[in-house]
């Protein structure tokens, strides 16, 4: 007979678990006959120890198998989904999703609609989560039956929401502990959770967004290829297209960090505005699912596409028909000030002039987290309205006693602590640095 206490002990001590005890653990996890602090001991354990390759695919087997996998064949076309690890500020799923969605009017003979059954989660750590996003839109609900999600994903060619009790529940609450036991970071936990989700939704290709460097889980590249590379072979096993991007996190994407205001941030891109590195981004992404799904024949038209629907108004056109059908207040597409607005505002002042020479991103990722736009326990709730509009990125000029940073708060409470960490967050050197390339390395592409 199986016991949770021997399988945690087996990991502890480095040995190799079967596939019969990682499901043991799982069923456990899922029934509850696993305890919480069984399974964080577990998790923590893998933290330290690792896992082969037979046990990271026996675990994401488990966490699929905890629940119901998608039979999405009845939609004619190609069902792609993007995923991202996690970073600071990073939105792209609220353009990138009806980006493609939008391009299945006028498909050309010989190519395939694109739907997007995009599955998601909310914040990690540091990290945003899109639930979180959507959620600050007024209505939205990401709370949908299957029925629901399929029917929003016919008629729109979209549809985004978070696990349904039938959807890998052994993720759902893995994804919650790890978030306050600091057993995030493993690319083994990572790759199994990820792939859990996405392999359950009926999907046929997968864009995979893996980020790097301070803002990121895998701070380091070596780190961030290996998490992709896993992520690519097991998605590969099991029959399915999948390419990473490896991507740069060592500053924020875009400028604004905090729900509503990155919501409003990816509406100013839908609208053919917004900070240049968040529409460069989301057009590469863009064009990996159309050319993975095959609506485009490669990269370039895959790229030409994805701008036309954003320049022509279709993307945004389809974002307000997704929040529509999913109970949100539509007009906040064209007017954010609908969106939760904070009460005050505080400037972080540069102490000398200069050029931002880097960013501390992991730090503006907790200070936005201590103003309440994130969780430290998995009981928390979020204030949708708090965040940072990052005013000097990295190799741009300011000059002494010039904004840095715009904080959007409501309560005081931790300000002072948060604007300690902004504080230190920003360095300010003589000259401007290198730009460092947005897309470091594509994996699983041939």
């Amino acid at each position: 007979m199986m016991r949770a206490v021997d399988i945690i002990r087996k990991k502890r001590d480095a040995a190799e678990l079967t596939s019969e005890e990682i499901a043991f653990l799982i069923q456990g996890a899922t029934n509850g006959s696993v305890l919480d602090y069984q399974l964080a001991a577990f998790l923590m354990a893998v933290v330290w120890r690792g896992m082969t390759p037979a046990e990271t695919a026996a675990l994401t087997e488990a966490m699929l198998r905890s629940g119901q996998v998608l039979d999405l064949s009845a939609l004619r076309g190609s069902k792609v989904d993007k995923h991202s690890t996690g970073g600071v500020g990073d939105k792209t799923s609220l353009i990138v999703a009806p980006v493609v969605a939008a391009a299945g009017l006028d498909v050309p003979l010989g190519r395939k609609r694109v739907y997007v059954p995009m599955i998601s989660g909310r914040g990690l750590g540091h990290t945003g989560g899109t639930l979180d996003k959507l959620e600050s839109i007024p209505g939205f609900n990401v709370n949908l039956s299957l029925g629901a999600f399929r029917g929003v994903l016919e008629k729109t060619g979209c549809a985004l929401m978070g696990q349904t009790p039938e959807i890998a529940p052994a993720d759902k609450k893995l994804y919650a502990l790890r978030d306050v036991t600091a057993t995030v970071e493993s690319p083994f936990l990572i790759c199994a959770s990820i792939m859990s989700k996405k392999l359950a939704e009926g999907i046929d290709s997968l864009v995979l967004d893996v980020k790097t460097g301070d803002g990121a889980f895998m701070k380091k590249q070596a780190g961030a290829e290996q998490l992709a590379q896993l992520m690519v072979d097991t998605g590969t096993r099991v029959g399915k297209r999948v390419v990473a991007l490896i991507t740069d996190m060592d500053q924020p994407l875009g400028r604004k960090i905090g729900n509503a205001l990155e919501v409003d941030e990816c509406l100013d891109v839908l609208h053919g505005g917004g900070p240049s590195d968040l529409r460069e981004l989301c057009v590469e992404l863009a064009a990996w699912m159309f050319t993975l799904g095959d609506r485009v024949a490669n990269l370039d038209e895959g790229r030409a596409l994805a701008q036309e629907m954003i320049a022509s108004g279709r993307a945004r056109d389809t974002f307000r028909e997704i929040i529509r059908m999913q109970g949100g207040d539509p007009a906040a597409v064209d007017d954010p000030g609908r969106l939760p607005q904070a009460r005050n505002r505080a400037k972080l002042k540069s102490p000398r002039g200069g050029f931002v020479a880097s960013i501390r991103c992991e730090q503006m990722g907790v200070a936005s987290m201590l103003l309440g736009g994130g969780r430290e326990r998995k009981e928390d709730l979020i204030d949708s309205a708090v965040g940072l509009v990052i005013e000097r990125k990295v190799g741009e000029a300011v000059e002494a006693e010039g904004t840095l940073c715009t904080v959007h708060y409501n309560s005081d409470a931790r300000l002072a602590e948060a604007m300690a960490l902004l504080s230190n967050s920003f360095v300010i050197g003589d000259t401007a640095p290198k730009p460092a390339p947005l897309v470091r390395k594509v994996l699983g592409a041939s």
